[in-house]
C-alpha cells in the first residue's frame, strides 16, 4: 500500500528535472567559498551563459570556453567615459565571441542594488557605449528595470531621450535594441502579468528574464514557483533566456533562506539541481552537510529493515 505514495512523492522531482538551453547564471560569488564556483560549470550542468553585473568575465570560468559558457557583459551603472565600449571591443578583437550585452541594472531604483540613473543620462551613456556595438553584430538588451510600475515609463522616457540624441532635423532615428530584460520578485501570477505588460509595451520584442524569484516564502511555495516559472519560460517563444537569482548559499541570501540553489555547506538544493538539469537532491536549503553513516550505523539500519520485512 505504500508504493503509490512513494510514486506520488517522486513525481514532483521528475517534473522539475528538465533541461533548457535558455537557462543562464546570475553569478554572485562569495569570496569565502570559492569552491562553489565550479558547481555551475560541472559536466552535467545545463547552463549555457552567465553574467556577473560587470563588463569583463569572471576569472572563475577562465578555463571554460566562451562557446560552452557564454559570458554576457553588462554596463551596470553610470560611467563618464567609453570604458564599456572599449572593453567589449577589446574582448571581441581578442577572440572572445561576444554576441549580446546587457544594459543598466535597475536604473529606476536607488534601493537593493539599483543603479539609479535618470533616463536622459542613461541615454547619453548608451549612445556612447552600447549603440556602437550594434555595428559589430552584438545584440543589445534594454536596461533591466525593477518589477515596479515605474519600470516601463522609465524605459519609454529613456528611448525618447535616446532618439533625440541621434536624430537630426531631417531624419528621426531610434536607438537600437534587440531584446528587453525583466526583473521580477513575487508570485507566478504577478510574473506572468508583468511579462504581459512588457509584451504590450514592446510588441514582438524578445524577453530575457535576467533576475527572478519568489522571495521570502516557505520551501514548498518556493519550489512550486520555480517549477511553474521554468516550465512557462521554456514553452514561451517570446522568452529568449532566463536566469534565476539564487546562485548562493542560504545564509548569504537576500531573497529568503529557501529561494537558493545551495545549502549552507555548498551542496545543491532541489531547486539548484533542477535548474542545472539534474535530479533533485532532497537537500534542505537551510541545512549543513549531510552526515555520512558509519559502517555500524548502516549495519543496524539494514538489520532493522530486514527485521521489519520478516515481521510483515
Amino acid at each position: 500500500m505504500r508504493l503509490p505514495l512513494l510514486l506520488v512523492s517522486i513525481a514532483p522531482c521528475a517534473f522539475a528535472q528538465t533541461r533548457s538551453s535558455k537557462r543562464g547564471l546570475v553569478f554572485v560569488p562569495n569570496p569565502d567559498s570559492p569552491q562553489d564556483d565550479k558547481i555551475w560549470v560541472q559536466s552535467s550542468s545545463d547552463l549555457t551563459w552567465y553574467y556577473n553585473y560587470e563588463m569583463t568575465p569572471s576569472s572563475a570560468f577562465d578555463s571554460t570556453p566562451q562557446d560552452q559558457f557564454e559570458f554576457v557583459p553588462m554596463l551596470w551603472g553610470a560611467i563618464d567615459d567609453t570604458s564599456f565600449l572599449d572593453s567589449v571591443q577589446s574582448q571581441i578583437d581578442g577572440g572572445r565571441d561576444i554576441t549580446h550585452v546587457l544594459g543598466f541594472n535597475e536604473p529606476d531604483s536607488q534601493y537593493n542594488g539599483g543603479s539609479d540613473i535618470q533616463p536622459s543620462l542613461a541615454a547619453d551613456i548608451w549612445v556612447r557605449n552600447i549603440e556602437p556595438l550594434s555595428a559589430r553584430g552584438v545584440k543589445l538588451g534594454l536596461p533591466a528595470c525593477t518589477g515596479s510600475p515605474e519600470g516601463i515609463p522609465w524605459l519609454q522616457q529613456f528611448l525618447g531621450n535616446c532618439s533625440n540624441l541621434i536624430s537630426t532635423e531631417d531624419e528621426k532615428k531610434n536607438c537600437t535594441y534587440n531584446f528587453v530584460a525583466l526583473h521580477w520578485y513575487g508570485n507566478f501570477e504577478g510574473l506572468a502579468s508583468h511579462m504581459g505588460e512588457y509584451a504590450a509595451a514592446f510588441p514582438n520584442v524578445t524577453q530575457w528574464i535576467t533576475e527572478y524569484n519568489y522571495d521570502n516564502q516557505d520551501l514548498g511555495t518556493t519550489q512550486e514557483f520555480y517549477n511553474m516559472s521554468s516550465e512557462y519560460f521554456d514553452r514561451m517563444d517570446s522568452v529568449g533566456r532566463y536566469s534565476l537569482f539564487g546562485s548562493f548559499r542560504s545564509d548569504d541570501s537576500n531573497v529568503g533562506p529557501n529561494a537558493v540553489m545551495l545549502n549552507n555547506d555548498g551542496q545543491l538544493t532541489d531547486i539548484g539541481s533542477w535548474y542545472l538539469g539534474i535530479t533533485g537532491t532532497g537537500i534542505d536549503p537551510q541545512s549543513k552537510a549531510r552526515q555520512e553513516h558509519t559502517p555500524w550505523a548502516a549495519a543496524i539500519g539494514l538489520s532493522l529493515a530486514i527485521g521489519i520485512v520478516i515481521m510483515l
